[in-house]
């Protein structure tokens, strides 16, 4: 989508394959081990088997005989037209290609400034695999990398990208820049609102349960009724909670103090036949 030139071109009506997102995380997880293990943590009970990191490789131009097993398996499932929407084809940045992936609506698109500076970026290079080239291919810079690569080392490359990017991101969502962006978001119910009755379709905000990447799905976090649920999509369902941290709702309710609303103290009675069941001790 974002440059033919590049090799990386997803057009409408392409469908990424499950298993191959799979395997590519399967082998982006042993190369962590490997490289660090302190940043390869295990997901627990079924976060860990929500949790798939999405792969930008689907869209390569080349022909891939999996192509048509992927394309029969979302028809089985889901029958999805496109994991990009919005775009017809013309060029456009990573960043944008990236937000407007299927399930990625949560994310806002981080300033090519903030990305560029070395600061904002501290610590993410012994975190992440190829964080050379991953940056690169963020910032849209030629590379060469391609022809010295194997297509397992491009996969590695796109997904390790995907992850560099989800820990500026949530860097930058704590910024004012990064609210404002969120805050138009949240305006626009991009977020989802809280499934619970008596919160009546309150807009949520993204939430994860941990800090340290792999550990945990993101959730969203109702301040109505000050819980956290599963997103409805299961797309948004399983991208990483690192990538928006557990700090992000609780200061931009700080930060725009006349969007939090009122608790809700109404709660739900269970009855038999309009009496209400007597709670023993």
């Amino acid at each position: 989508m974002y440059n033919k030139d590049r090799g990386y071109v997803v057009s409408k009506g392409e469908v990424a394959s499950s298993l191959d997102r799979k395997r590519i995380n399967e082998a982006l997880d042993k190369h962590l081990e490997k490289s660090s293990p302190s940043t390869s943590r295990g997901f627990n009970g079924k976060d860990k088997d929500r949790l798939v990191v999405p792969s930008t490789s689907s869209g390569k131009q080349a022909q891939d005989p999996r192509k048509n097993k992927a394309s029969e398996e979302e028809s089985d499932t889901d029958s999805e037209e496109s994991d990009v929407s919005g775009y017809d084809g013309e060029d456009t940045s990573w960043i944008s290609w990236f937000c407007n992936l299927r399930g990625n609506e949560f994310f806002c698109e981080v300033d090519d400034e903030y990305i560029q500076d070395d600061f904002n970026l501290c610590g993410l290079s012994n975190q992440v695999p190829y964080y050379d080239y991953a940056l690169d291919l963020i910032l849209d810079i030629e590379s060469s990398h391609g022809d010295m690569f194997t297509e397992e080392q491009n996969e590695l490359v796109e997904s390790a990208a995907e992850m560099l990017y989800g820990l500026i991101h949530v860097r930058y969502i704590l910024t004012s820049k990064g609210m404002a962006a969120m805050l138009e978001k949240f305006k626009n119910y991009d977020f989802g609102r809280c499934p619970r009755v008596y919160c009546c379709g309150q807009p949520c905000l993204p939430v994860g349960q941990s800090d340290i990447p792999r550990s945990s799905t993101v959730k969203i976090y109702c301040p109505k009724c000050d819980d956290i649920y599963y997103p409805r999509s299961k797309y948004q369902g399983n991208i990483d909670g690192a990538y928006f941290g557990t700090t992000f709702p609780h200061l931009f309710l700080m930060t725009y103090s006349h969007l939090k609303p009122q608790k809700q103290s109404q709660r739900y009675i269970p009855r038999v036949f309009g009496f209400k069941i007597h709670k023993s001790t």
